[in-house]
């Protein structure tokens, strides 16, 4: 039996198929259509998992809709009708779309899914998961653990901001909810927007600009924003925000109580953003940390999955683990709305369906994230033919010796191997890599390759043999979901006159024997590599670290800002083209920028709007 989950319409519209309960594709609509988080009917991503299927969508049993629009239309109904005549201009504004296409979706779904599968009786095979539901269950149903007390967090799903729910075996059951407009993911989006960054886009980089700055405006939000309770419930003083009702995230008041409007994105960055970056990371740390505390209390379970678009705060998921309440931490590597589509096909398979659940074993579902597609060597010497590369094919030995070499010369390498990851990190196989020593390559790497702030920190891919020797951390993170501190014999101490320099300044200081990967608070963003899911990847780690005694590469997402992460060979040596990556290794083809030809040379600094 196959089931086709799909997420759309909001941001990040994916796919995902299931062939009798095993997740066998997924992909997000972004990397074929080349818009960053396309939330457009996912049609190419279907395309791709029936093709890896090898079957069309006419034999497809079910497909399941991540969430229920018709409960979202209540939802805002109900939301204006609470807050009138405020917002009138707002309600105005989306309420010809909501009645002209949202309200209907369930008929565009199947005037969408017809062009598939024209012949289907897409009545009786079209059906619809809640939006919690969705995200419980890619968290639940592709962990490792038999039993599991589960915590989804976001911005909004129909009402849903933050749910409970138990998982054990084949069931899973919500439990409770905390329902809109009171939400963590809003409140962090908030100061996202205020801070000058896209909303549902920006947040990662508020969460990486927070170590610059120091918590000191955490009384006035739980003050004045979040009344939160022992327990991590919570609500927000709606006086102070304008998303209900407007077209902004905060309003006036918000702007009174932070001393000054909202910074604009061309605005130069000071230290009073960096500490209301620290100030809301603090508050939703200390949030989730309640939640999550109360929870093991509740539940007695030792095991925690977590889903939602929160959950990709890797600093707080790295405090839960460290926090000791459970003793394993799951967190979905397409925990925002990309990863309903596989929760949807989940929740069908097992609640719908009543299909039972084989004991994981201690393996996760998600197999590695490595969903995608993937080229055949010959494939891809023929595409890089039609775009004009000059490349030599090597075979593994010879193309592994190379890479590890150029890394250890200090290159960037963009590396293109096997199947494409699902969800927002690259994990080796669409990724830039680099050199960890180096302690100019995380600022190589932000303006003259990824076109970015120069703060955003890089995440280290370790052999997990290894990474006990260089992160305080001792277990699996495939996903690069958990934050660890480097461990303090492989610190640097920073001076009195370093402590006291300018937020960003501090970039140029190198922290530990591996600066491109540590942050200024002396974290890491830790990636471990197993050699059972990407066994080329761990391979040319381990050479790399026969090379420098360093078991250790930076690892970057292959695209420049704005751009979504390469699919195909000519994506990937387009970005090589348009930016300074030195070296390419594309399934067993190796190309040097020194020897491409001058006239393909792309701009890719100004190619995509900004993220």
């Amino acid at each position: 039996m196959r089931i086709l989950g799909v997420s759309a319409f909001y941001h990040d519209s994916a796919a995902a198929l299931l062939e009798d309960g095993r997740l066998v594709a997924a992909a997000q609509e972004e990397r074929f259509s080349r818009r960053k988080h396309d939330a457009r009917f996912p049609a190419h991503a279907i395309d791709y998992c029936l093709a890896e299927a090898g079957i069309g969508l006419d034999a497809v049993d079910h497909v399941v809709f991540y969430d229920k629009p018709f409960l979202k239309f209540e939802r805002l109904l109900e939301t204006y009708l609470a807050f009138a005549p405020r917002g009138f201009r707002s309600f105005r504004m989306s309420m010809p779309l909501w009645l002209k296409e949202k309200l209907f979706q369930k008929r565009l779904l199947r005037e969408a899914l017809a062009k598939h599968g024209p012949h289907v009786d897409w009545d009786g095979r079209l059906l619809f998961s809640e939006h919690h539901l969705s995200h419980a269950a890619s968290a639940f149903y592709a962990s490792p653990f038999d039993e599991a007390a589960v915590l989804t967090m976001d911005g909004v799903g129909e009402w849903a901001t933050t749910s409970v729910a138990r998982g054990s075996g084949s069931s899973l059951e919500m439990q409770r909810e905390i329902h809109f407009p009171h939400s963590l993911g809003l409140l962090y989006s908030a100061f996202t927007y205020y801070t000058g960054f896209k909303v549902n886009s920006g947040e990662y980089k508020l969460m990486g600009l927070a170590p610059y700055g120091e918590p000191r405006y955490r009384q006035q939000i739980l003050d004045h924003l979040l009344d939160l309770k022992p327990d991590g419930t919570f609500r927000l003083d709606q006086d102070y925000f304008d998303y209900c009702t407007g077209l902004t995230m905060t309003n006036e008041r918000f702007d009174a109580l932070f001393g000054g409007p909202a910074r604009k994105p061309d605005e130069r960055l000071t230290q009073k953003h960096m500490d209301l970056a620290a100030s809301v990371q603090a508050v939703l740390e200390e949030a989730v940390l309640r939640l999550t505390r109360s929870l093991a209390e509740e539940t007695g379970s030792r095991n925690l999955c977590l889903a939602g678009g929160v959950a990709l705060n890797c600093v707080a998921n790295g405090k839960i683990l460290r926090d000791g309440r459970f003793d394993r931490v799951w967190i979905q590597p397409a925990a925002g709305d990309a990863g309903g589509a596989v929760g949807a096909a989940l929740a069908a398979w097992h609640l719908h369906l009543g299909k039972p659940r084989e004991s994981p074993g201690g393996r996760d579902a998600m197999r590695g994230a490595y969903l995608g597609p993937a080229f055949s060597d010959e494939e891809i010497a023929a595409r890089l033919g039609r775009c004009g590369a000059r490349f030599t094919r090597l075979g593994e030995e010879g193309l592994l010796a190379r890479s590890a070499a150029d890394l250890a010369a200090g290159k960037a390498l963009g590396w293109f191997q096997g199947r494409m990851e699902f969800g927002p990190r690259a994990l080796g196989a669409r990724s830039i890599l680099g050199d960890p020593r180096s302690p100019t390559m995380q600022k190589t790497l932000n303006l003259r390759i990824k076109y970015r702030e120069s703060f955003r920190p890089f995440a280290p891919a370790v052999l997990r043999e290894d990474v006990a020797d260089w992160f305080e951390l001792d277990c699996d993170s495939p996903y690069m979901l958990l934050v660890a501190d480097v461990v303090p014999g492989r610190r640097r101490a920073m001076t009195p006159q370093e402590q006291a320099l300018f937020g960003i300044d501090k970039l140029n200081v190198p922290r530990s024997e591996i600066p491109a990967v540590t942050h200024v608070d002396y974290s890491a963003r830790v990636q471990t590599v197993h050699r059972e899911t990407n066994p080329r990847f761990h391979e040319l780690i381990a050479r790399f670290k026969a090379a420098t005694g360093c078991p250790v590469l930076v690892n970057t997402s292959f695209n420049v800002r704005g751009e979504p992460i390469v699919c195909t060979p000519e994506d990937a040596f387009r970005c090589f083209m348009g930016s300074d990556i030195e070296t390419l290794a594309i399934g067993d083809c190796v190309l040097s920028k020194d020897e491409q030809d001058p006239a393909l040379k792309l701009d890719y600094k100004n190619a995509f709007e900004p993220d």
